[in-house]
């Protein structure tokens, strides 16, 4: 009886044992990333120049697929459409040659659109001058040139807003002290930093009233700290690209010019 009784306690701690490494077995392994692996292949046309045989085969059958499309691009991007008589910068401390061009050709680009939908006029245009890339510089000007100017997906919206949120934007501009894009304000800037003589289309800001600010999808979100756009009451897509606002005005008018307009002084 003692033999079987050990017997029969030796096959339960077996039966346990077996039991725990079954599921230890079948429980979730957990994986942890050691190395990553890779190769380059370069896209170029210069793939003759690849060490490696299979990786210079692979690089030269991309070329030949995507050699077509590059020079359709090339040839599209490098057509001359209008002429700039001279450099169109961004130097300015309120306002720039580069900034007062593209507030105006945005503010009458997205105007006709927004009249023809909606049967209202912008106001305000403001964009931001971070937002300029680059300059136009003296002589032909391409569709490349705005895409350098304007490499983002951006497009035109139109904000409403308050008169008090035009005053917001009017003490931001002079907050910050940068040259940003401006179309349909001006004002003075006093010796105590504050503004005066503001003017909203020729007519004194009233705080009461309601205007209509053309700008970027991106700062229409507050982007840029311009969180007076937040408060907006209503927002209109215009579906226009700001690239395309200047494509379009390069087709459109075979010599560029820009208004050098003093929209903001200073006491």
């Amino acid at each position: 009886m003692v033999k079987l009784k050990n017997y029969n306690v030796v096959m339960k701690h077996f039966v346990l044992l077996l039991t725990f490494t079954t599921l230890i077995s079948c429980a979730e392994k957990k994986f942890t990333l050691t190395k990553i692996e890779g190769k380059e292949i370069g896209i170029t046309d210069k793939y003759s120049e690849v060490a490696d045989p299979s990786i210079r085969e692979q690089a030269k059958e991309i070329e030949n697929f995507i050699k077509p499309y590059r020079n359709k691009i090339d040839a599209d991007l490098n057509t001359v459409l209008s002429n700039a008589p001279e450099t169109i910068d961004k130097s300015g401390e309120w306002q720039t040659p580069m900034g007062n061009f593209l507030a105006d050709i945005t503010f009458e680009k997205s105007n006709k659109v927004f009249q023809l939908r909606e049967k209202k006029s912008v106001d305000i245009c403001l964009l931001n001058h971070g937002g300029i890339r680059t300059i136009i510089p003296k002589g032909d000007v391409t569709a490349r040139n705005a895409y350098e100017i304007m490499p983002f997906e951006n497009s035109a919206v139109v904000v409403v807003l308050k008169g008090e949120q035009v005053l917001e934007i009017i003490n931001y501009i002079i907050s910050e002290k940068k040259p940003h894009p401006l179309k349909g304000i001006s004002f003075t800037i006093d010796k105590s930093n504050k503004p005066t003589n503001t003017l909203v289309q020729g007519a004194t800001l009233d705080i009461n009233k309601i205007y209509y600010v053309a700008t970027s999808d991106y700062l229409s979100y507050g982007n840029d700290n311009m969180l007076f756009f937040k408060k907006g009451l209503q927002k209109f897509d215009l579906g226009y690209k700001l690239r395309n606002i200047i494509i379009d005005y390069f087709k459109e008018n075979k010599i560029i010019t820009v208004n050098k307009d003093i929209r903001i002084t200073k006491e």
